[in-house]
């Protein structure tokens, strides 16, 4: 058993709403792992951070490492914004970063925001690379929010997250299992681009379009969909395979939204009926897509349960401050039957000492070594 501790959450998701900041705080109890999520707060990225962020994965390695210190100082100001809003007195921050390359087939992963600058500049323990150890165990390094999905919200069979990506998680076999879905924001944002608009608000845009079977039948042979778990998917892949058939297809943007959220629940409900799922958790951005969620619950028999709008958007971060929790207790926060990894770890950097010599950190205080 552990006393109550206070973590603060950060969570940069690939559809670049903003950085969601969750203060929390996890007791462990005999019937098992209790949360509070005490406050929560989105910082919008200013036009800027989009820019920076949606053209980082072009950048030559030194540009990007300048970035990475850029972006840890960026999140250091929110903490201490954030900190000083709500008074808190957090031992921990677990900070995921934003996810810039992600191929693990490849051995590539990469979050950028660096842990050093962030404790540097806020004085706090500080967890964060969550993914390397993993793709170096030969997993995909995602998703990781099952163990939390496993050991904080294990009142539901299933959780089902609907963000950039849809990603669920659930016991399967005596073991957790997790994989990615489909792209989900990434595409009707991208959509919804065209329009004016920075996302399709209530499925207004696919509500008035209507669905091209024969586009619908491409999407849903493309071979990752029948590709076995565990795997996962990263922007390159969007890239690679969806944008240039939305961008070639030649029908209406309303059309290919229409057949986009039709694609989206066809891929989900095939996974909930192959795996007899009865009960699942919805959270994030996608869940306040009601036309979407409509969808799901009109087509499935499968009790679907979407909470409060504190939860939805602040699920993620929640997690993540759990598992920068675990890993500061040196527990397994990563499930090898969920990442395909040959066992399971540890994961994420831990820095609660001084940091590496960096005079810019602090230019007036003389830095040590680890």
């Amino acid at each position: 058993m552990i006393k109550r501790v206070g973590v603060i959450g950060l969570m940069s998701g690939t559809s670049l709403d903003g950085v969601d900041l969750a203060l929390c705080s996890f007791e462990e109890r005999a019937e098992g792992w209790q949360y509070l999520l005490l406050d929560a707060h989105t910082v919008p990225y200013p036009d800027e951070w989009k820019r920076k962020l949606g053209s980082a994965h072009l950048l030559e390695a030194d540009a990007l490492d300048t970035l990475d210190q850029e972006y840890g100082h960026y999140l250091a100001t929110l903490v201490k914004e954030f900190i000083d809003k709500t008074g808190a007195s957090p031992e921990l921050i677990a900070s995921h970063g934003h996810t810039v390359f992600h191929e693990p087939e490849k051995g590539i992963t990469r979050q950028i925001g660096s842990g050093e600058r962030l404790f540097a500049l806020t004085g706090l323990p500080v967890v964060y690379d969550f993914r390397t150890l993993d793709v170096l165990k030969g997993g995909q390094g995602a998703p990781l929010v099952p163990v939390g999905d496993k050991l904080l919200f294990r009142e539901y069979d299933a959780c089902l997250n609907l963000g950039g990506f849809s990603n669920i998680s659930f016991d399967y076999r005596g073991s957790r299992i997790a994989f990615d879905i489909c792209p989900v924001n990434l595409a009707l944002n991208y959509l919804a681009e065209k329009t004016g608009h920075a996302f399709d608000r209530d499925g207004e845009l696919g509500r008035q379009g209507k669905v091209d079977s024969e586009l619908l039948e491409t999407m849903n042979n493309l071979p990752y969909y029948s590709r076995q778990h565990p795997k996962s998917l990263g922007r390159e892949w969007v890239d690679e395979n969806i944008i240039p058939l939305l961008e070639t297809w030649g029908i209406e943007t309303k059309d290919l939204a229409a057949t986009v959220y039709q694609h989206i629940t066809e891929q989900i409900l095939q996974v909930l009926n192959k795996y007899g799922i009865s009960s699942v958790l919805i959270t994030g951005g996608g869940a306040l897509n009601t036309y979407l969620v409509n969808k799901l619950h009109t087509e499935t028999k499968t009790k679907i349960q979407v909470p409060d709008r504190q939860l939805i958007d602040y699920k993620e971060a929640v997690i993540f401050a759990f598992l920068g929790l675990l890993r500061m207790e040196e527990r397994v926060n990563c499930y090898a039957s969920v990442t395909g990894a040959f066992e399971d770890s540890i994961v994420g950097v831990l820095i609660k000492n001084e940091p590496r010599n960096d005079p810019g950190l602090n230019p007036n205080k003389k830095q040590s070594n680890y």
